[in-house]
């Protein structure tokens, strides 16, 4: 199937409902189906994000999801865009993270893009300006990653040429959910001479007191 677009924007989300969420996250919200909403209400936000950033960049909008069927993906996608918009729907499918984000990359390359960009759900920080700034690196550098304060990265981008050269071995054998996956896709981006382009470092969201400046800022909008 070919894009209309040449640039795809892919949000990676998991079905927020309680027992699938972050155990810390749970453990510090009290319980699973608080730490559920919180995930909610997350989601919610990355997307809206992500529709503001499409727009502006003229990419398309995927939402990439985890943990639920056909039917409950699109009622689910209805809930967190409260604008109309386009939205492409797909499931994530079995395997690693790196397994899942390399399927996410071939797909959209496969449909003709030039770039894709791939973010989590789990940014209280996220702002259109950094996934804009995501796409605008693609058009210089083969790769962009966003760095994140726990050793690993919250946003992975390639352009064409990136993917072509570089396949998906940047996301192959990696130590997943350890704070040596950064470290490891610089090496293994430098040992494959992929020019990289890193943004600004944020944190990902692991206790519910990483989340209360955002949820105070959101309360007061």
């Amino acid at each position: 199937m070919t894009s209309r677009f040449r640039r795809q924007l892919v949000v990676l989300a998991r079905w927020p409902a309680a027992g699938r969420c972050k155990r810390r996250l749970a453990a510090s919200c009290g319980s699973a189906a608080a730490a559920a909403g919180v995930q909610r209400r997350l989601t919610a936000h990355t997307l809206q994000t992500a529709h503001t950033a499409a727009l502006a960049e003229q990419a398309g909008l995927v939402l990439a999801a985890d943990g639920l069927g056909p039917r409950a993906l699109r009622r689910w996608s209805r809930q967190l865009l409260t604008a109309k918009a386009e939205l492409q729907l797909r499931a994530q499918g079995g395997g690693s993270l790196g397994c899942r984000m390399q399927r996410q990359l071939r797909l959209g390359f496969a449909a003709g893009l030039e770039q894709v960009v791939l973010i989590g759900t789990d940014l209280p920080s996220l702002e259109a300006l950094d996934l804009q700034a995501a796409f605008r690196a693609l058009e210089q550098r083969p790769l962009v990653l966003g760095p994140a304060g726990d050793g690993g990265y919250w946003l992975l981008g390639l352009n064409r040429q990136g993917f072509a050269h570089a396949g998906t071995q940047l996301m192959s054998a990696m130590a997943w959910g350890t704070d040596q996956v950064l470290a490891q896709t610089l090496a293994r981006a430098r040992a494959l001479e992929l020019d990289c382009t890193l943004l600004r470092e944020q944190n990902d969201l692991d206790t519910r007191a990483d989340l209360e400046p955002w949820l105070l800022l959101q309360a007061h909008r």
